[in-house]
Order: structure tokens, then C-alpha cells, then sequence
């Protein structure tokens, strides 16, 4: 399909990648239309914020939107709102939504992103919280008091973050969780470990190494957590952040690939004329293989790569993947992919003093570079995993 046959253009979300993907096509010149259905009342917001500054009750909700009004005005789009996309049609090129609209497009982009796994009883407990939506973060946020026990079930970055956000806050914290560390799977046992004793420091308990095996509840309110060993965590409230889930169901008799994700090309291309963008989007990296991104940074770069593939572009969309998450006075910022198996060797700074940079080696190649407190640092060590990646080997 060539620019010039591409009238209109449809965005199923109407989050950062959703919004992003409009904004790379006007900035590239793209003069169609452009509609964005998105299943929330809002206009698209940032979700980092969630777990930290809306939480904390730093920000007010409404300095999480990510365009102002007027910004939004001017990119001459129609936002259908509080509306969620149930059926497409491939052939067609038609969405089908909850409110009965049929919507046809010449390019359709998936960027319906994730949802907050559940545990088995938690839509019955009042007390139970998830982290997805506004909404979320509003509702955590009235209930944490001073003093309030709150039981954390997940150990990843998430869970580790709403835990640091309500300890500041002043509440009782417990994380739980199957792995031996805060954030182990994402940065390997040597990280996780300071990670673990930062949170220790402030106050947080960790009950690791052992999964939950149920909540437990009085009267329709959760009273704790039972863990795998058998051990009860006494509980006001308690944050599930076990992962998410793509949002695919609405895709379920589209024919697509749905696998953990909008299974795509290198191009992000799903079928003819349907991309995918952001948390919900599982694509060929043509370095890394099947790879899907729940991170803000690849949200916006996906999104301009789909734009340039709607345009005419026919380039792979190879990015570096970043994530930072900031705890406590922790700031840590992440480059590439950090294997479990990774060697990992501490470059600059030292540990002990939390300020340091770490290179992830896998057979020699560097795959990825972690930063605590050493933005800059960081960021340099980047251009060794593009060499690594991109650099032609020699022949030997």
C-alpha cells in the first residue's frame, strides 16, 4: 500500500504508543485522516507516573496527560473515547466496538496494550488493588494511610516501585514474591541483591522466594495473604503486580497471530495493512528475535517506525531497548537486553557506594548496560552494545 492510497488511518488506543503513532504521522507529513478509539474516558495519559508521582500524591492526576488540550486540537484527529474495539475484520479493514460503531480504515494500528494479571478471588475482596489505569493509581493512593499495612504480591519492577512509593508515604510495606530479589528477572541476581538491601534499609520486609498461594479475606475485605510456605501476611491492603496481559482478546477471530502479544514482522506488520505498536506488539528483532517491550520509551519508538512503514518506509525496526525505574534515591536506567545467564562486570562507580555501571556480557558480546545513579555514564556505555550488535564481525 502506498502513501497516496492511504486515506485513513485508525488507531485501536488511545495511549502514549496510540498517540505517538498520530503525532510521527502529521509530523511526516501525512495529511489523511485520522481516527483513535481508545476504551477509557481519558485523553491519553503517561502510565509511569502511576506507580510513583500521581501515587505519592505529588502530582494531581491531571499533570499525567501527556498533550494539552490544544496540542491535541492541532493534530486534527477524531478521539472516540470510552469506547473499546471488540471485533476486526482483516479483509475489510474494519473494527467493530462495544457501542456499535463500525469504523474502516485503510491502515489499521493495534495499540490496545496490556492489562494487570489477577489472582484467583481478587475481584471479591474489597481492599485489592491493581496498577493499570488512572483510576488505579487514584484509588491506591486514598487508601494508603499512614501506618496502613500493605502487602505487595510481585517482585518486579512494578511491584518494587509502588512498594518504595508507599513506604515513603509512611505505610507498613511487604513485598512477595517467587523470586530471591526485587527485580531479579529484570537485571540478574547482583542488582536485585543491593536493590533488596536498599529496600530493607527503608523499611520494607521482604517475604521472597516463595509464591502466594491465596489471599484471605473477612466479610468481603481482604485481611492478608497466605504465602506457598504457609506463612499469613496481615494485610489492609494488598497491590497484585504479577505482569500484565496483551489486550488481544478483541483480536480472538481476526485471524491474526496472537501469541503473548500481536505476534508482527520486522516491519511490526501483523497482516496487510494492520501494524502493532507498544505494550501489546511481539515482533521479529532482527537481533534479539521475538521480542515484546512493556516500556515507555519503545512505546514512542515503535510508533514513529509503524508511522514511517504507513508512509512508504520499508526499514526494520531494530531499536536498543531502554527502561529506567526510580526507588527511593535509586535511579536506575537499563540499555538493551540483560540475560539471566549475562556475565555482568561493574565498569564504573562502585556498588557500595550505589553509584555504578554494569555491562552484560553473553558469549563475549555486551547485550546490555545497567545505570545506578550514573545517568551520563550510562548512556555512553550504550554505543558498546550498538557495536556489538551492528558492527559486522570480522572474518577470522
Amino acid at each position: 500500500m502506498s502513501h497516496s492510497d492511504c486515506a485513513h488511518v485508525l488507531v485501536v488506543g488511545a495511549s502514549a504508543a496510540g498517540l505517538s503513532t498520530v503525532e510521527s504521522l502529521r509530523r511526516k507529513g501525512y495529511q489523511g485522516q485520522i481516527t483513535v478509539l481508545g476504551d477509557e474516558w481519558h485523553m491519553p495519559y503517561d502510565r509511569p507516573p502511576l506507580s510513583k508521582q500521581v501515587l505519592s500524591g505529588a502530582w494531581e492526576s491531571d499533570k499525567a496527560q501527556l498533550r494539552s488540550a490544544e496540542d491535541i486540537r492541532s493534530l486534527g484527529a477524531e478521539f472516540l473515547l470510552g469506547d473499546a474495539a471488540t471485533a476486526l475484520n482483516v479483509e475489510s479493514r474494519t473494527v467493530r466496538t462495544q457501542s456499535g460503531r463500525a469504523l474502516r480504515a485503510d491502515a489499521i494500528v493495534i495499540a490496545t496494550g496490556v492489562r494487570p494479571r489477577t489472582l484467583p478471588g481478587q475481584p471479591d475482596l474489597a481492599g485489592v488493588h491493581v496498577m493499570r489505569t488512572l483510576e488505579d493509581s487514584l484509588a491506591l493512593g486514598a487508601a494508603l494511610r499512614e501506618g496502613a499495612r500493605l502487602v505487595v504480591v510481585g517482585e518486579g519492577v512494578l511491584g518494587a516501585e509502588i512498594a518504595a512509593t508507599a513506604r515513603t508515604l509512611g505505610a507498613e510495606v511487604t513485598i512477595a514474591g517467587p523470586l530471591s530479589a526485587p527485580m531479579a528477572m529484570q537485571v540478574g541476581p547482583l542488582v536485585a541483591g543491593v536493590l533488596g538491601e536498599l529496600h530493607t534499609e527503608r523499611g520494607v520486609r521482604l517475604r521472597l522466594g516463595t509464591g502466594v498461594s491465596e489471599l484471605l479475606g473477612r466479610e468481603g475485605r481482604v485481611t492478608g495473604v497466605r504465602l506457598a510456605s504457609g506463612e499469613e501476611l496481615p494485610a489492609d491492603l494488598v497491590v497484585v503486580a504479577i505482569g500484565a496481559i496483551p489486550c488481544t482478546q478483541w483480536l480472538q477471530d481476526s485471524g491474526i497471530r496472537l501469541d503473548n502479544g500481536v505476534v508482527c514482522d520486522a516491519r511490526c506488520r501483523a497482516a496487510d495493512g494492520v501494524y502493532a505498536v507498544g505494550d501489546v506488539a511481539r515482533w521479529e528483532h532482527e537481533k534479539f528475535g521475538l521480542i515484546r517491550l512493556e516500556n515507555r520509551t519503545n512505546a514512542t519508538e515503535q510508533a514513529a517506525a509503524v508511522a514511517e512503514t504507513i508512509l512508504g518506509s520499508d526499514r526494520p525496526y531494530v531499536p536498543v531497548p531502554y527502561f529506567w525505574t526510580d526507588q527511593f534515591d535509586a535511579k536506575l536506567q537499563v540499555h538493551g537486553v540483560l540475560r539471566p545467564e549475562a556475565e555482568v562486570q561493574v565498569v564504573e562507580g562502585e556498588v557500595a557506594a550505589r553509584r555504578f555501571v554494569a555491562v552484560y556480557r553473553t558469549d563475549g558480546l555486551v547485550t546490555g548496560v545497567l545505570g545506578w545513579n550514573m545517568p551520563k555514564q550510562t548512556r555512553l556505555r550504550r554505543q558498546e552494545i550498538l557495536d556489538a550488535l551492528f558492527t559486522p564481525s570480522p572474518i577470522s
